[in-house]
């Protein structure tokens, strides 16, 4: 029982480890989107900018990507303790995808440039990251989750005494 508990903890501290880098990344990557300062506060600068969804887009990569790697790795990381660490993946990633916003949405990173179709004269000031769909929030633990079902069903294909072609060999024993 401790050494399960030891691999679902193992793999929620790497996992999230790991989301402060990814953070980072997101921020040095997406571009901010411009807001206009007025006298009612910020506003939008420039409606048609594509700068929100390339936030969302960016972050949905970026822990997609890294899902994609730590399912990988726990697949190929857990020789007896698959379950804790299929576990550990899921919360992990959950964890990850929450330290990921908000280390990327607390630190700027790379070069800031706004761009905006605002009134001449008025003051445009980048704004600060921020995820307008939230669903994007599940593509670290859904792809790490999937990618270690896929490589486990693979192996199981594989070992499988099912597998062998109908007549050649000796039957399986199903009994």
């Amino acid at each position: 029982m401790a050494r399960q508990v030891r691999a679902f903890a193992v793999t929620v501290l790497a996992v999230a480890a790991l989301a402060v880098l990814a953070g980072l990344l997101w921020s040095a990557l997406t571009p901010r989107a411009p807001y206009q300062v007025t006298e009612q506060g910020t506003v939008l600068a420039d409606p048609t900018t594509q700068a929100l969804i390339a936030a969302d887009g960016w972050f949905a990569v970026i822990t997609g990507g890294l899902g994609v790697v730590c399912g990988a790795a726990g697949w190929f990381l857990s020789r007896h303790d698959r379950l804790p660490v299929l576990l550990g993946l899921c919360a992990g990633g959950a964890l990850a995808a929450f330290v990921t916003l908000w280390v990327g949405s607390t630190f700027t990173l790379g070069a800031v440039t706004v761009e905006a179709a605002a009134t001449p004269g008025a003051k445009v000031v980048a704004g600060s990251l921020q995820l307008t769909a939230r669903g994007v929030l599940v593509a670290w633990p859904l792809c790490a989750v999937a990618i270690f079902g896929l490589m486990e069903g693979m192996h199981g294909y594989r070992e499988s005494p099912l597998r062998t072609p109908y007549g050649v060999g000796d039957p399986p024993h199903l009994g």
